[in-house]
């Protein structure tokens, strides 16, 4: 029921408004007695928090709700440490497509429900196990006021703008309208693209990258723009346009970040299909690199250590551990304008990370997780260095390649890299390979 981020699926058939229904009484029988929620710009997101809070009052637990439903993930997150809330839920497909939604549950911490309070939500739902409450005994729901005005607060608090920018936000007619308006109250000119929520996205598909992110890197590249930032629905995640009009590689973005946080014997969290680039970076600032499964609660467990002091993914999730174990993507777009002011333009520091051929793909799967056994079994027979930690990670003297089942979609995940172009494609068809056979 669960994968990497949550529950996500298609409208209609995975997600429906039962499974949300049930969900909030597993939560509710789990004992959450106050429980945030909200949900992005989807339209079928408000159907589903009706549900979902339905299901929590109807178990006893009282339900406050985000002022206007609709609000950041990382608001959301965060709010429930400020409501003194036992959980939170956002109602999101964070970068999938419009026809799909979803449900996310984070901790007070910030941190995503991990492995084994996700299993208990799964076990009651798939069980039936509901603690209904008496009559007399279930639930409010309220509305939460102030979230988003604490939520800037908290990220204006972080960051220290030497001087301001000019920048471009890309809000991607989702959830992160936040990032314009903590720019604007640090001093910076801000533009705004695509910024009506609109659950079909009609401005761009949801998640940022270099192809759907053209009308950025155009507006940028022929202004003035010190730099643009781009958000998914949910504002989880954040990429970057240099003042150049270029997008800013997912690698190179992830290395600017750790390296800028870490002193000598500091640790970094990041998942295994992190580039070598980032070991590089942190190596020459004294730091190292520590690798954890795909997906941010994985971050953000690591994070807790007491020697790692930023965790990210190259999708664009960035976690600041001294702020919040969510990935803040309005946070991570200030924490870029701060860097910036103080050692820009972005694509001198950009240029400043090594750089190595690194290519990425996917194989639909009908049955990725009995695929992967067998891709497993034949790499622990082949290779002598593999990490199985989350799919499977094979270190060559000059490169790597790893194989993992996607979370969230139907796919299997291919990504090699090395020094050498060369290499890298060798790489790349050796794994897609051991997957087609």
């Amino acid at each position: 029921m669960f994968g990497t981020s949550g529950i996500r699926g298609r409208v209609g058939e995975d997600v429906t408004a039962s499974l949300a229904l049930e969900v909030g009484r597993a939560l509710g029988s789990e004992g959450y007695e106050r429980v945030v929620v909200g949900r992005d710009s989807r339209e079928s997101g408000s159907m589903l928090l009706d549900a979902l809070a339905a299901g929590l009052c109807e178990c006893g637990s009282d339900v406050l709700e985000i002022e206007g439903e609709l609000a950041a993930t990382p608001t959301i997150a965060r709010a429930v440490d400020w409501a003194d809330a036992d959980a939170g839920v956002v109602v999101t497909a964070s970068h999938n497509p419009p026809e799909d939604n979803g449900i996310k549950l984070w901790t007070p911490s910030g941190k995503a429900f991990g492995p084994d309070r996700r299993a208990a939500i799964a076990e009651r739902v798939e069980s039936d196990a509901v603690d209904y409450a008496d009559w007399d005994e279930t639930g409010d729901r309220t509305t939460l006021s102030g979230a988003t005005a604490a939520h800037a607060s908290a990220i204006r608090s972080s960051v220290d703008l030497r001087e301001p920018l000019s920048v471009i936000v890309d809000v991607g007619n989702g959830a992160g309208q936040i990032t314009a308006t903590v720019l604007e109250q640090l001093g910076c000119t801000v533009r705004t693209l695509n910024a009506q929520p609109d659950g079909s996205f009609p401005g761009r598909p949801s998640e940022p990258t270099a192809e759907t992110l053209e009308s950025l890197e155009t507006l940028v590249g022929e202004s003035d723009a010190d730099l643009g930032v781009a958000h998914d629905g949910d504002a989880d995640r954040m990429m970057a346009v240099d003042e150049t009009g270029t997008f800013v590689p997912k690698d190179s973005l992830l290395a600017l970040f750790a390296r800028e946080e870490v002193g000598e014997g500091d640790r970094v969290a990041a998942p295994v299909d992190t580039s070598l680039a980032v070991e590089d970076a942190l190596t020459d600032r004294g730091g190292s690199l520590v690798r954890t499964k795909v997906g941010d609660v994985y971050v953000a467990q690591r994070a807790t250590d007491a020697d790692v002091v930023f965790g990210g993914e190259p999708s664009g999730a960035w976690i600041w551990p001294d702020e919040t174990l969510c990935p803040d993507g309005p946070l991570a777009a200030c924490k870029l304008a701060e860097l910036v002011a103080a050692d820009g333009p972005l694509s001198s520091l950009e240029s400043e990370i090594d750089s190595y051929p690194i290519r990425r793909g996917a194989i639909e799967s009908d049955d990725k997780s009995r695929q992967m056994e067998r891709v497993e079994r034949r790499v622990l027979e082949t290779y002598d260095d593999v990490d199985a930690r989350d799919g499977v990670r094979v270190e060559t003297d000059d490169g790597w390649f790893l194989i993992r089942a996607s979370g969230t979609q139907p796919i299997v995940r291919v990504t090699a890299e090395a020094r050498r172009t060369d290499r890298t494609a060798d790489l790349f068809e050796t794994a897609t390979q051991l997957v087609r056979e």
